[in-house]
Parts: C-alpha cells; structure tokens; sequence
C-alpha cells in the first residue's frame, strides 16, 4: 500500500466511525473527511468543490422542489381518496396505502410521500382500533421499497448512476432501475401486507386517534388554594387513575422520583405522566393548572423581546408587538411530529421564545415510547418527538409550518388548490417524459421543471430554498471528491482485491452478493446517500477484478443502499415514525431483518437476469 492509499483508508475508516456514532451531523462529518483529503494532499484544492455542480447533486435538489411543489398543492389527495376507500377492510386499506407509499415514492421524495401519508395511515389504524405502529412501519418501509424503481426514487440511484459514466458508459436513465426495483418492491409490498405486519412489535396505545406513542410527561404548578395542598404524593397519586408522578420542582430544585410520602406544598410543580386524552379529566379533578399555562398568566414585560428570527418566515409572526393570546373558545390541543430536517431538533422552547412569537405553549412531550427527564421548557427536541401544543389552531399551523413539524390531525397544513395541484402534476410528468426520452441530461431537465415551479407558484419563491434538504446536498458535494480520491489513489482498487482475496476467491457471483449485503449493513447505520457514495467506486472495482460488468454491481449498491429496515438512524423515514408508533431502537428487526433477506433472495437473480455479468 502507498501512503495515500493509507491516509485515505484512515479517513474513510474514520469518517465511518463519525456516522455510526452520530455525535455530529451527516454533512459536517462528510465536510471534514473533504478537507481532511485536500489537506493530505489527496484531493487538489481547485477541485475540492466541485462536488455542488455534480449533475447528481443538483437533480436531487431539484426533485425535492418538485416533490414540495407535489405536497403544497395537494396533488395526492384526489389519488388518495380514490385509493384508499372509506368503506374497505383493514387488509385492502393496508395494501392500497402501503402501495399508494410505495408509488408516490417512486416519483417524489421518500420523506415527502411519508409525510403526505402519514395522517391518513393513523385515522386507518383509529378505524381498524390497530396500534399505529403496526401501519406506519409498513408504509415507511413500503416508501423505501418504492423509491428503488426510478432514478428519482431516491438520491442513492441518482449518484450511482454518476458513477456509471465514470465507466465509460452513458449514466443510468429513468427507468434503468425498474426492473429489478420494480420486482423487489413488488415482493417486499406483497410481503409486508400478508405477512410482515404482524411482525411488528405491538406497542400499548390507549387511542390511535390522538396519536399518542405513549403516556405524556407533562408539568402542572400547585395553586396556594389547591385541594392537594398539604397532602403526601402518594395520595394525590392514587387518587387519578393510570397517573404517575415522576418529579417534583420545589423553589428551582428538582427531585426525581420523589418520596410518596413528601407532602405537596403551594406553588409545587409536578411532573406527570398521563395519558393525552385523560390529561383534562386529571386536571379537573386534582384542580392543577398547566404549568406553560399558569405561566402565561404570569408573563410580564420582563420577557425579552424576539431576537431576529433565523427561521423562515417568523419575522412576521408578530410584527405589530401585539403578544398573540387566545381566548379560551380560540386554543385547543393540536399534537406534531418533529420531522428529522426540523429547525426545532436540538433547541427548546426557552431558545425560540415559542410563546412570545406564537402565541401558543408546549404542554407535554412523548420520546420513542419512554420519559423525558428535564424540565418542559428546556427539553431539548429530537427528530420523532412528539409534541403537545395548545393554542389557536392558525398559530399552531404557523409554528409548524416555520419548523419543519407534522401535525398528526384530520386538517393538513397544505390547503389543497386544484389548479396548482395540475400544474405541480404536468411539470413533474414533463420533466419525468423528457429524462426517459433522453431529450435533456436529468440534471437539465430538473433544474427547468424546478424553474418552472418557480414560475408557475407551485412552490411559494420564499419556500424554494425551503425545499431543498441542504445537509443532503452538502453530504453528497463532499464525498463526491472523497470518492474521487479513492479512485485516484488505487484504494479502491486494493479494498476490492482484498475483498476477493479472502472472500470471494474470484466468484462474480458471490462477489456481487458480497457487494449488496455490504451496502445494506452499512445502509442501516448511515446515511443512504453516503453508502451509496462509499460503495459504488469499490463495486466498480471489484467487477474489474472479476473481470465483469460493473453494471449489476452498480445495480446493487443501488438496492442495498435503500435497504435501511434494520434501525430508526438508517433513514430518515424510520426515524419519523419513532415517536408515533410508539417504537423502541429494536422494535425495526422483526419486519426489517426478513425483508433484507426477501429483497437479497429476489434482487440477486433478478440483477443476473436484467443485467448480466
């Protein structure tokens, strides 16, 4: 091995690691191993980013655009409504909306084709009294499956078609990917609907109807007039059923688990877990106020000012100084998802100021079926959280709407409009029929359907920018390059003889299953798009080492990298239903281990069919 060969195995290795451990974001870590390469010299400074004007990257930023425009207009809901019937059992209802997932995705972003579904997915699990989970894991993973049939079902296929140029053959086009994804998604789909369902871990749910993953950890304060005063926890406790009381904050302190036997004081506050639709009768009957409601009562102008918003769109929340308050007959209780690419991952609602500019409070949180320990107002978020919200509906929609969150409500926060939804409908069929015909590159054609969008409003000109999921692009820009350097420097070439060598021995048939469960082991801990990236010059390596094409290589880096069923940080996807399904970190093997092994049993033959060694 040469040095550079070393260093840029090291930075690989290294770069690997900082995905599996997740401590920093996908994009920082695929920027660092950028400049860890040209300051090693393994990547010339003139071309370190070249990455942000490679085709693949500007046709995913693209897609998302269309995609928005898709969401925005409404354009599924008509194709909902005529596929899902009202009147169909639990089976059909399953089927149609795990395909109705799959097919959307197929054509707009994974993420994009959940989120529009999602809603419908809990009022069907209401319908059917079925545990959320046991819909929203089958359409998430019906949304993986279906994005492996197009070259914009999922950024994955887009940057394995670039790498195919780098063989001297034109790149994949639109439908390349259809056969073997199609027959994959067909069998997983089927899979899923009979059989895989019942896999999924039953997690306990009182009403999937208020999409509650589980109990709520919520805070109320204890007036000096309260009946609880003077009186021990144990009391209180026992007196509300399916109430627990997790904390006590006295003057500032908290106490965890606190003794039954403390007795409660005046101007307490309690941190309890109950269930969302029993969170009124509890407090009527204990005569406790809200916590964040009391404090409203008490907010003075001592409260600071809003700072200058970072947020799209939130300058104009309250721009007149009037504080947004409710009367009582205006508030209710709304519940959100925290979507992954939300702005309110990692900050609480003392950071934003939620009740200065919205006028709205955070009552309660639920996290991945378990408990929050830290005060409400100073809870850092998590992508898959959900959140309790109490305030005027339009406000609600407002805060959601500027943070990246999914209500989890009959109401969309997109208001359907006909003639946008035919506009943002032709521009994608346009765009989609031109990519197939090979009259322009896709880079081309979708940068002009996402010009057209422009123009025709499908996508309001202050969301563009909105659209794009920018640590995507960002990590695709980055290791571009990185994967660049592999090449240049031979690794690639040495990591596929090693793999030869002590694995293979020179099968290509073997090698080429090698390669796919490669791809999907490493799909499963980190990002898609970096899998894919990693994994496609090593394929085309190790077809040159077994002297065949590297078309089906390239083929299966493709499949493996939208394999991500095994945990909730494979994709994104699994991670927004965390929260609502009331899922735990293990809940994904029982359906997702089976499906890897259906999608390898029926990806291999079909890829030495469709494209021969």
């Amino acid at each position: 091995m040469t040095l550079d060969q070393i260093l840029i195995i090291a930075i690989l290795l290294v770069t690997i690691g900082l995905f599996f451990w997740g401590k920093w974001r996908h994009d920082i870590v695929a920027m660092a191993a950028l400049l860890a390469c040209v300051v090693a010299g393994l990547t010339p400074a003139e071309d370190a980013f070249a990455g942000f004007g490679h085709p693949a990257v500007i046709t995913v930023a693209c897609v998302l655009i269309l995609s928005a425009g898709l969401q925005r207009s409404g354009a599924v809901n008509v194709l909902t409504r005529y596929v899902v019937h009202d009147k169909a059992g639990p089976l059909r209802s399953m089927a149609s909306l795990v395909g109705l997932g799959a097919l959307l995705s197929s054509f707009m972003n994974n993420v994009g084709a959940l989120a529009l579904l999602m809603p419908l997915a809990l009022q069907l699990a209401n319908r059917f009294d079925m545990p959320p989970g046991r819909l929203l894991m089958p359409l998430a993973f019906g949304t993986l499956l279906g994005g492996m049939t197009t070259l914009i079902g999922t950024p994955p296929n887009i940057i394995v078609a670039g790498f195919r140029a780098r063989t001297g053959e034109p790149p994949f086009g639109m439908f390349d990917f259809t056969p073997v994804g199609l027959a994959v998604a067909l069998t997983g789909v089927v899979f899923i609907v009979l059989v895989g369902w019942r896999l999924v871990p039953k997690r306990s749910q009182t009403s999937a109807g208020s999409f509650d993953s589980s109990a709520y950890i919520t805070e109320v304060r204890v007036p000096a007039d309260a009946k609880v005063v003077g009186r021990q926890l144990g009391e209180v406790e026992a007196e509300v059923d399916d109430m627990q009381i997790l904390g006590l904050v006295r003057n500032e302190l908290r106490q965890m688990a606190p003794q039954p036997g403390l007795v409660v004081r005046a101007d307490d506050i309690l941190m309890i877990e109950v269930e969302a639709e029993a969170l009124s009768d509890t407090l009527s009957r204990l005569g406790l106020p809200l916590e964040e409601s009391s404090r409203d009562e008490d907010k003075t102008s001592n409260d600071p000012a809003p700072p200058h918003d970072e947020e799209r769109g939130q300058g104009n929340h309250n721009d007149n100084g009037d504080d947004k308050r409710a009367t009582d007959d205006e508030v209710g209780l709304v519940e959100l998802a925290v979507m992954p690419r939300s702005t309110l991952v990692g900050r609480s609602a003392t950071d934003i100021q939620m009740r200065t500019r919205y006028g709205i409070n955070m009552l309660a949180v639920s996290r991945e079926g378990g408990r929050a320990v830290r005060r409400l107002r100073t809870l850092r978020l998590q992508a898959g959280d959900l959140l309790l919200m109490q305030g005027p509906p339009d406000a609600v929609n407002d805060f959601a709407s500027d943070f990246g969150c999914l209500p989890l409500a009959e109401r969309s926060l997109n208001i359907p409009d006909r003639a946008l939804a035919i506009k943002a409908s032709l521009i994608m069929l346009a765009t989609i029929v031109t990519v197939a015909a090979g009259w322009l590159p896709a880079a081309v054609a979708f940068a002009l359907g996402a010009l057209a969008s422009m123009v025709l409003h499908t996508v309001p000109l202050r969301s563009m920018y909105d659209a794009v999921d920018w640590p995507v692009i960002v990590l695709l820009a980055a290791l571009i390059p990185v994967a660049g350097a592999m090449e240049s420097t031979g690794s690639a070439d040495w990591l596929a003889r090693s793999l030869m060598e002590n694995l293979v021995h020179g099968n290509a048939i073997l090698a080429l299953v090698v390669v796919l469960v490669v791809t999907m082991a490493l799909s499963d801990v980190m990002n898609n798009a970096a899998t894919a990236a990693v994994m496609s010059p090593i394929a085309i390596s190790v077809a040159a080492q077994v002297n065949a094409s590297a078309d089906p290589f390239l083929m299966a880096v493709a499949i493996g990298a939208s394999c991500a069923f095994l945990t909730p940080i494979g994709h994104q996807n699994n991670t927004l239903i965390l929260g609502p399904g009331g899922f735990r970190f293990g809940d994904y093997w029982p359906l997702g281990l089976p499906l890897e092994i259906l999608v390898a049993a029926v990806s291999i033959p079909m890829l030495l069919w469709v494209w021969p060694l």
